[in-house]
C-alpha cells in the first residue's frame, strides 16, 4: 500500500497486549508487550546477545519484533486499510498463520487456493476483488472469534479475548471506510495468546460404540431367553416372568442401540464443527 499504517496500529495492538503478564494459564508464557519469553530469546540469540527476562526488553526491540515477526509476515503495506490493522492483530495474538487462515476463510469464494495460512499472490489477488472491506472485516473477526471459542483457556480468558476482538472490529472498520477510528482499550484477558495448540478435545464416539455393542448383545441375550421360554412353556405354567425379562431385554437392547447411533452422530457433527471452527476442516 502506499500509506503505511504499521506505526499506528502498533500503537494500537500495544494497549491490547499491555504490560508484563505470567498468567499460569495463558500458554504464551511470560510475557512483556505481547513478546513472550520464547520469542525474545530467539531473538537475543539471533542477535548473539544474552538472553535475559522479558520484562527488560527495549522499546526498539519491541518494534522490530514486531515489524519482522507480526507485520511482515503477514506483508502488512500490501493490504488494504482497516484490513491490515485487523490481521496484524490476529497475528500478535495467535501467530501469522492462524491469523492469515481467517482471512482466507473470510475472502470466500473469491479466494480459490487452499487455506494454507500463507499470504501469497492468491490471497492478495483475491482482496484486490474485495468491495467492501468492513464488510471483509466483520467476516474475518467473526472467524477468529469462532476460533477462539474453540479453545480450552477460552473458559479463562473469553471475555477478554471478546472485548479485543471487539474493539478491533471497530477499530478496522473506521479505517476501512475512512473515518477516525476509535481508541483501543485495554481488557485484562484480552493479552493471552490464543494458540491451536490450545483445541479443545473433540468428542469421543468410544460411549456411543459401546451403547450400540451393548445394545446388540442385549438383544442376543434377549434371544437366548426366548429360545428358553419357548422350550419351558410346554412343562410350564409360571414363564409369565420369563416374558417379561424378554420385553424389559428388548426394550433396553433397542434403546442402547439408537442412544449410541444418536451419539455417535452428534459426535461426529460436533468434531467437525470443532474443526471447521479451528481452520482444520478438509480442503
Amino acid at each position: 500500500m502506499a500509506v503505511s499504517r504499521e506505526k499506528e496500529s502498533l500503537a494500537k495492538v500495544l494497549v491490547h497486549e499491555g504490560g508484563y503478564v505470567n498468567h499460569p494459564h495463558d500458554p504464551g508464557g511470560p510475557t512483556n508487550k505481547g513478546v513472550t519469553q520464547r520469542v525474545y530469546d530467539a531473538y537475543r540469540k539471533g542477535k548473539k546477545l544474552a538472553t535475559r527476562s522479558v520484562k527488560s526488553i527495549t522499546g526498539d526491540e519491541v518494534y522490530e519484533i514486531y515489524d519482522r515477526q507480526y507485520w511482515d509476515a503477514v506483508k502488512g503495506d500490501h493490504l488494504p486499510a482497516g484490513v491490515d490493522y485487523v490481521v496484524f492483530d490476529g497475528a500478535v495474538n495467535s501467530g501469522p498463520s492462524q491469523s492469515i487462515k481467517w482471512l482466507q476463510r473470510a475472502l470466500g469464494p473469491l479466494y480459490t487456493g487452499r487455506v494454507d495460512g500463507i499470504m501469497g499472490m492468491a490471497t492478495l489477488t483475491a482482496l484486490r476483488s474485495v468491495n467492501n472491506n468492513d464488510a471483509l472485516i466483520d467476516r474475518i473477526c467473526a472467524q477468529r472469534l469462532a476460533f477462539l471459542k474453540a479453545l480450552k483457556t477460552w473458559r479463562t480468558f473469553g471475555k477478554g479475548w471478546s472485548s479485543r476482538v471487539a474493539g478491533v472490529r471497530s477499530i478496522g472498520r473506521a479505517w476501512a471506510t475512512g473515518e477516525t477510528p476509535p481508541a483501543a482499550i485495554h481488557v485484562d484477558g484480552g493479552q493471552a495468546k490464543g494458540f491451536i495448540e490450545n483445541a479443545k478435545a473433540p468428542p469421543s464416539t468410544a460411549p456411543a460404540d459401546a451403547a450400540t455393542g451393548g445394545g446388540v448383545a442385549g438383544g442376543g441375550v434377549a434371544g437366548t431367553v426366548q429360545t428358553l421360554q419357548d422350550q419351558l412353556s410346554p412343562i410350564s405354567y409360571s414363564s409369565e416372568w420369563i416374558t417379561n425379562v424378554v420385553v424389559v431385554l428388548g426394550v433396553v437392547s433397542t434403546l442402547l442401540v439408537v442412544g449410541g447411533l444418536a451419539y455417535r452422530w452428534y459426535a461426529k457433527r460436533k468434531a467437525a464443527r470443532l474443526a471447521d471452527d479451528l481452520d482444520m476442516a478438509p480442503l
